[in-house]
């Protein structure tokens, strides 16, 4: 581990404005245009038009000029970026409710971009893009759910072209979209839920720029992978961290762990002992450290745990390299409960809100625990593999021992991971809940309540949905957090646009909804992941210290009821069923194996859901809350229910018969802070190449900003739009004018 402090003051170098070459053109031409004026004509009627038409040239390039101007003053601010394999990056940023992309990609050919309903390319909605002599071409596609894999061309365009180029190794595209394209036929809404993204590249491009079916080049061979994404709910730019006073970092690192090998998976255990921090720190922000582009490729995901206690075992793991944790659950045993951070691929890391922080205090705990789960999941990727290859990559830590206004905490809500916890097979949608009840946060939330700030939903393979529900007395309210297409390769915290406050009696419940049709015995709740699990990990402020496991687990006798079990036959080894008659005699374990789900479906749905359960209320130490270990407890009789609101894609129709459509609702849509995003920047792309703050890691961008040819549509600045808007009325003039001397001119030379 290597604490090291951060310079608080570091500036970005100086930026180049505009091109010199561009300046020194438009200079030239307006002295062309200027000196047009005074040139004297033998023919009133040419002086005239040859002086409109100077005017009128004069007025484009004092509009280009402007539009540059413009465009030099704020160059692009990204909000977030993903490199989703070593040739393909992705930067874009939100404004109310349009998102812009910009992909720069290690080819010369065509490139694709666009998002998966279900992680296959079918149904998807993309867009093809290629540079051809200079020309860029862009075209919204989409793929048939039952066609042959080709993108074909959308009847409407809803992606807009902002700019694109090439040079000889890369090609780059800016382009823009809507969040909700209202074109449910092709395109797929970007919202809070976890978003696939489908995206392709080939070295070769279509002919003459044909959109024809059939015309893109192998394109079996350019699809590439699906990655789960968090385009939205995601923390502020880390620029914005690092640039603070008094900040501090540490890097948590593992030491020479060990990569798999072809497709094994590998979970690393890494001990830290923090002793330094006598007085509370806050970390207010934390983010990967990568240890190489090519063990980077085997990240996919790291955990950190807090520990609560110390044990010899504690004390001799952190003295260690490291090694391969015995079972991904490890955490458990030292008491390691709550998770402090976490990283997956496609994650640039988390920062607190402006009024809290994790405390960071060893007075109050010493010992982190971080498991790292490595993979090699990029196929074409093993030839590069050593036997023997290790990976040093971990987090790194920002602190400050400026205390902000609140301690920030973390409460795990949902499903005890336990064998009552039964999802049956072959079944699209199977419903479980861990209930929060009223009780356990009334005994444990401060009067003011707390403020929950960000979410992360934890199912294992076959969760596909998962929601925060918000009950308060018999009214539910808006979800706090709902996801309809969880992935559980990708799961970490998201940022709320707003703190959600929950108040002493409150319930929360995590509800979670699984696929399970292509499997065809029972899965049980664990730890593992052939198990299943159904958690969301809540972090808010201020920090209470009484609760931070607020589980249910069903109770037998609904375990039972659901199976049609009615009473077991008391100190039988193997448990077996007393009654009813029927099923006298067989074991329980016969039961659960050889039980009719598709019949016995709804029945035992609606008794998980509607039976008594055992709420379960510890503290960060597992002890249960005083008072909570008697408690029984049923789903709670709702009067008022919460229903998702449609949009404009899911148009309902009201009762004077209008359309209606709905776009303000927090689980669907959550823009993010205005960036400073202006497509006239693009004239500035340059001056990005001096401000790559580690070349490294920017090799992408940097290629890709070393230029041979481009093309850029003006027509699509905001600046230069307007400022053409302005002017119209005097070129319409002009253009009157022109026209006008010409018919007089034209009268007299035939009289």
């Amino acid at each position: 581990m290597a604490v090291t402090k951060s310079n608080s003051n570091n500036s970005n170098s100086c930026r180049l404005r505009m091109s010199l070459a561009t300046t020194s053109t438009l200079a030239t031409t307006n002295e062309r245009t200027r000196g047009a004026i005074n040139f004297k004509y033998k023919y009133n009627g040419k002086v005239v038009i040859s002086l409109l038409i100077s005017l009128l040239l004069s007025c484009y390039q004092i509009s280009m000029v402007s539009c540059l101007n413009s465009g030099s003053s704020s160059l692009v601010d990204w909000s977030h970026s993903i490199d989703l394999d070593e040739n393909y990056r992705v930067y874009w940023s939100i404004v109310d409710q349009e998102i812009t992309f910009e992909i720069q990609v290690r080819a010369t050919g065509y490139v694709g971009f666009g998002f998966s309903p279900d992680g296959t390319i079918y149904a998807a909605d993309m867009v093809i893009g290629w540079i051809d002599g200079g020309q860029p071409y862009f075209q919204d596609r989409h793929i048939k759910k039952h066609g042959d894999g080709e993108p074909v061309v959308d009847p409407s365009q809803d992606y807009i072209l902002l700019a694109g180029y090439g040079n000889t190794t890369h090609t780059v595209f800016r382009f823009k979209r809507k969040l909700d394209t209202c074109d449910s036929s092709h395109d797929i809404p970007i919202t809070n839920n976890t978003m696939k993204i489908l995206f392709m590249y080939h070295n070769l491009k279509p002919q003459r720029g044909s959109i024809t079916p059939g015309s893109l080049p192998s394109p079996s061979e350019a699809f590439k992978h699906v990655i789960p994404v968090f385009l939205t709910q995601r923390s502020i730019n880390s620029s914005t961290i690092r640039n603070q006073k008094h900040l501090e970092f540490m890097d948590l690192k593992n030491e020479d762990a060990q990569l798999p090998y072809l497709d094994e998976t590998v979970h690393w255990c890494k001990m830290f002992k923090l002793s330094q921090f006598s007085k509370k720190n806050h970390i207010v922000r934390y983010e990967p450290v990568f240890d190489s582009p090519s063990s980077k490729m085997y990240l996919n995901h790291i955990l950190l745990y807090e520990c609560h206690g110390s044990s010899p075992e504690m004390e001799i793991m952190s003295r260690e390299y490291g090694k391969m944790c015995p079972q991904p659950s490890v955490a458990r045993p030292f008491g390691c409960n709550n998770i402090v951070a976490t990283w997956v691929r496609g994650s640039d890391g988390f920062a607190f809100p402006e009024a809290a922080g994790y405390p960071l205090d060893s007075n109050h705990a010493r010992f982190y625990l971080m498991v790292t789960q490595y993979a090699n999941l990029m196929s074409d990727f093993s030839a590069l593999h050593n036997d023997g290859m290790v990976d040093n990559s971990g987090l790194r830590i920002y602190y400050t021992p400026k205390l902000r206004q609140h301690d920030a905490g973390v409460l795990s809500i949902g499903m005890q991971p336990n064998w009552r916890h039964i999802i049956p097979p072959g079944q699209d949608s199977v419903v479980s809940e861990g209930h929060c009840v009223e009780e356990c946060t009334k005994r444990a939330f401060p009067k003011q309540g707390i403020n929950i700030f960000a979410t992360m939903m934890r199912t294992h393979l076959i969760g596909k949905q998962v929601k925060l529900r918000h009950i308060r007395g018999r009214e539910e309210l808006l979800p706090i957090a709902s996801d309809a297409n969880t992935d559980s390769r990708y799961q970490e915290f998201r940022l709320l646009e707003n703190p959600i406050k929950s108040y002493p009696g409150d319930r929360l419940i995590a509800e979670c909804i699984y696929d399970t049709t292509r499997r065809s015995t029972l899965t049980l709740g664990g730890v593992s992941t052939r198990e299943e699990t159904c958690l969301v990990f809540t972090m808010y402020y201020p920090r209470q210290k009484e609760l931070s496991t607020c589980h249910s687990l069903p109770s037998l006798p609904t375990v039972l009821h659901s199976l049609g079990i009615e009473e077991l036959a008391v100190g039988s080894n193997p448990v077996q069923i007393a009654l009813p008659q029927k099923l006298a005699g067989m074991s329980l374990e016969t039961r659960l194996t050889t039980y009719d789900w598709d019949t016995n479906f709804e029945m035992f749905q609606r008794v998980t859901r509607m039976g008594s359960f055992k709420p379960m209320c510890m503290n960060a130490k597992g002890a249960e809350l005083p008072g909570t270990r008697e408690l029984e407890s049923f789903s709670p009789n709702i009067s008022k229910t919460w229903r998702l609101p449609p949009t404009c894609s899911f148009k309902y129709y009201g009762s004077n018969n209008k359309i209606h459509s709905m776009y303000n609702n927090r689980n669907r849509y959550v823009t993010e802070p205005e960036s400073n995003l202006d497509a006239t920047s693009f004239m500035n792309e340059e001056s990005d190449i001096l401000a790559a703050e580690d070349e490294g890691n920017d090799i992408i961008q940097i290629a890709a900003r070393s230029k041979t040819s481009r093309s850029f549509d003006a027509t699509l600045t905001n600046n230069c739009v307007r400022l053409t808007f302005n002017n119209s009325n005097l070129v319409l003039a002009m253009i009157v004018s022109i026209f006008y001397y010409y018919i007089v001119t034209r009268r007299r030379i035939l009289c």
